[in-house]
């Protein structure tokens, strides 16, 4: 079976393991706008299925203050090229903003490529950290809904999360095929979506760490790790991704959602003028205030109109982010800045 996270009179409370997040220098100046004020986070370690348990397969949940639940989950996926040397915390302010709005935010680690991750631990990590949100409790908080569970990401960790909101489509005995709990939306900021598209561009130099070899070398992981291979999703995908990106380029973001129309999902894409690869990490910035709207309006916490929040000195019509264009089918136009894109599926 899975193999259990560790406990201790010390740390283990209802069965879980809980202790504070350390303080992150500069946290401080990085307030929460919402609602609600935030517990401190409690960190809680999640039982594996593949290999020992370390001490990377744990998860910071956040919880605002004053509500009693059941509340909807955001499962928020780190990126950092899928290595060990970028971790959670980065995330931790755009958690806690989040959580601010009313809902439960379960930040997660993972291990990653020269921590013990990679093929296929990363994924199975994953999946495993999506699977434990029904077990996710603090005594005396507000109780959680295992009905509402939507997924985010940012970067790599936009790719996990697409690829979490599609492991139900992965052939039987692929890492993660298993799946336990139901998302019910996913909004990705700057994910990667076709690894082997990554590969043959050669625009990002770690996807051979995270799959062990190239696309001609190990075919059937990147078939099993790209999230295009795995449509339709059943569930509606944003995908948001900045025009000034030259990390991940925004042709990965319009391919995926081409595909995923095409497929029958509701997906969207929103192309962010200006807006660089770094961006959505900032919470002061445009670009996290809109993908958190669009979280919120998927969790039922936000206004009708995905851009009504405050965004500084951007209104919602200044910020004009873009949609795909339609044709008069209302099937998504595959022209885009005047220039067709193609990637593989």
């Amino acid at each position: 079976g899975p193999a259990s996270a560790p406990s201790s009179s010390a740390d283990a409370d209802d069965g879980n393991f809980l202790r504070p997040v350390p303080h992150r220098e500069g946290a401080e100046d990085e307030s929460p706008t919402g609602e609600y004020s935030v517990a401190a986070p409690r960190r809680i370690a999640y039982p594996v299925s593949s290999g020992q348990w370390s001490a990377s397969n744990v998860g910071d949940l956040y919880l605002p203050n004053g509500l009693s639940g059941p509340l909807p989950v955001l499962v928020m996926i780190h990126g950092g090229g899928w290595t060990k040397s970028i971790g959670l915390s980065y995330m931790g302010a755009l958690a806690r903003d989040a959580a601010s709005c009313g809902v439960a935010v379960w930040n997660v680690e993972y291990r990653r490529v020269h921590g013990g991750g990679g093929w296929p631990t990363t994924f199975t990590d994953v999946a495993a950290a999506v699977d434990y949100v029904p077990h996710l409790s603090v005594p005396g908080g507000p109780r959680i809904d295992p009905s509402s569970v939507h997924v985010t990401g940012h970067s790599a960790g936009g790719h996990l999360a697409a690829w979490a909101a599609g492991r139900h489509k992965l052939p039987p005995g692929a890492p993660g095929a298993t799946r336990e709990q139901r998302l019910s939306s996913a909004t990705i900021m700057a994910g990667v979506f076709d690894l082997a598209l990554a590969d043959d561009h050669r625009r990002d130099r770690f996807v051979h760490g995270l799959l062990g070899g190239s696309d001609d070398e190990v075919p059937d992981r990147y078939r099993i790790a790209s999230p295009i291979n795995h449509l339709p999703t059943g569930i509606p995908v944003t995908c948001l991704h900045g025009t000034a990106d030259t990390v991940v380029l925004p042709e990965q973001s319009h391919n995926y959602v081409r595909g995923a129309t095409a497929a029958g999902d509701p997906a969207r894409l929103v192309l962010l003028p200006n807006v660089n690869h770094t961006a959505f990490g900032d919470i002061t910035s445009p670009a996290w205030r809109t993908a958190r709207d669009h979280i919120l309006k998927a969790t039922e916490r936000g206004p009708s109109c995905p851009f009504s929040l405050n965004l500084g000195h951007n209104t919602a019509s200044d910020l004009r982010c873009p949609r795909l264009n339609e044709n008069r089918s209302g099937r998504p136009s595959h022209s885009i800045w005047g220039k067709s894109w193609s990637g593989r599926r």
